[in-house]
């Protein structure tokens, strides 16, 4: 029956109770679901109302837990079923490691614990409030939009900044293979800040500049604040300008590809494909001796936003020239002999600079910039490589990266980031010392970073 609300210190308790005869000898199940229904959201700024995914199919009055408690009662041991079919054929193969198996299926908690939020399309929604005033080009958006919805994640609990792309690059993996149209509907809302630009100007903390919150043709840092509007305002991030980082675009351009590889969704491919063009025409700018590889500008200008880079990088160097192949591959697949005959061009130069600026015989330097740490040696130097990897583009006509350099890196890695760090029982640290000790530069090249040891495992195992 109706209840008033409970009064604020006031506490209040419930109980459930079920019984049944147990026969001897025998057994009886009781079973039990608790729901709950929190169908409407609002998000910090409390402008607009959002209705979560499952009220296409529960309604949104906030009465569903009984229709929710039911639907669960009669589908647990379907589901019970579906997850041992889905798990057991990794769990019972005793090739496999018990760490590798942990990785594969309890780290995924974050897809749900992450802050996450799923909500529907306003039904009165059309493409042009969507797409704003440059984004007529994705024909698609408004299909994939409401049929799958928007995705949302935190970069974590303290980082309070939905889809933080640079580090979604090394989780949407998660996302590509278990739920596909999740990561194309995520790639579908990136796409749409890319074409758009904010022209608000805002003050950035660290490098103490007025810059606009976005601007056109670059990939955006976040979706935005649950504090604020996510969605229809992005870039929440205030450390730097995030318009000069240098892995952003790229990432985006690797993702597509590796989506449309792992998905043959050649729709999505089609609506990409400009997208794709713009944002490596605007990462072009940052090849400043036209040798085919792009610079980094002598600040923290990538994911590692607290770590120096300049010059040429095996970092944002290596995704430059992964993003530039996959370039080539789109455009061979998409019929557009024009652009495949430009980044061939720039692959084969900027394959030759990468090689003779950044390899030491042994793994690739830090940097070009000769400076005290340029030597370290970086634990993500080869995330450009994984993503090729996975894409089956690491060999023949398509090998960026020598196979002996890839292989001999990452067994420096290994003996010196993961075995020499804390006796090889914590992970890799992201920046090690020829000598065996951290690089203790910034704060973050000091640290482990779990997406990233998963990513370099990732990429020794496909080695």
């Amino acid at each position: 029956g109706k209840s008033s609300p409970t009064a604020k210190g006031e506490v209040t308790a419930a109980a459930v109770c079920a019984s049944c005869r147990v026969p001897a000898r025998g057994h009886r199940t009781l079973e039990m679901a608790l729901a709950w229904d929190m169908p409407r959201v609002h998000f910090g700024s409390k402008e607009k109302l959002h209705l979560r995914r499952y009220t296409r199919f529960f309604g949104s009055r906030g009465d569903a837990a009984p229709a929710l408690s039911h639907h669960a009662l009669t589908h647990y041991e379907e589901w019970e079923k579906k997850i041992e079919a889905w798990q057991k054929p990794v769990l019972e193969n005793s090739q496999l490691p018990s760490w590798y198996k942990s990785a594969l299926f309890n780290e995924l908690y974050f897809v749900t614990d992450g802050g996450t939020i799923w909500v529907e399309l306003p039904p009165d929604c059309c493409a042009e409030d969507l797409q704003g005033p440059a984004g007529s080009g994705l024909s698609h958006l408004l299909p994939v939009l409401r049929e799958y919805g928007r995705f949302a994640y935190l970069e974590g609990q303290e980082y309070r900044m939905y889809n933080t792309y640079d580090v979604h690059f090394y989780a949407s993996f998660a996302l590509v293979m278990l739920w596909p149209k999740l990561q194309i509907s995520l790639q579908y809302d990136i796409a749409v800040t890319v074409v758009n630009e904010d022209v608000q100007p805002r003050q950035y903390l660290m490098c103490g500049q007025t810059a606009q919150v976005k601007l056109k043709n670059v990939v955006p840092h976040d979706i935005g604040d649950p504090g604020d509007e996510p969605w229809q305002r992005v870039n929440a991030y205030l450390m730097h300008d995030t318009a000069d980082w240098k892995d952003l675009n790229l990432k985006f351009v690797l993702q597509v590809y590796r989506d449309y590889y792992l998905t043959h969704d050649f729709l999505y491919l089609q609506d990409m494909w400009p997208v794709c063009k713009a944002v490596m025409d605007s990462e072009l700018k940052f090849d400043t001796d036209n040798d085919g590889l792009i610079e980094n500008g002598g600040f923290a200008d990538q994911t590692y936003d607290a770590w120096v880079v300049n010059g040429a990088s095996a970092y944002c160097g290596g995704l430059w020239l992964a993003a530039v192949c996959m370039m080539c591959k789109m455009a061979e697949v998409l019929g557009d002999t024009e652009i495949q005959q430009k980044y061939t061009d720039i692959l084969s130069r900027g394959k030759e600079a990468f090689e003779r600026l950044l390899w030491n015989g042994k793994y690739y330097n830090y940097d070009s910039s000769g400076s005290d740490t340029s030597s370290s040696i970086m634990s993500d130097q080869c995330a450009g490589q994984w993503f090729l990897g996975a894409c089956g583009l690491d060999q023949g006509e398509f090998e960026v990266f020598p196979k002996s350099h890839v292989v001999s890196a990452l067994k420096t890695i290994f003996e010196k980031n993961v075995m020499s760090f804390a006796g090889g029982t914590m992970g890799a640290v992201n920046g090690m010392r020829p000598s065996g000790v951290p690089d203790t530069s910034s704060v973050q090249s000091n640290e482990v970073w779990i997406g990233v040891v998963y990513a370099l495992a990732a990429t020794m195992i496909q080695e």
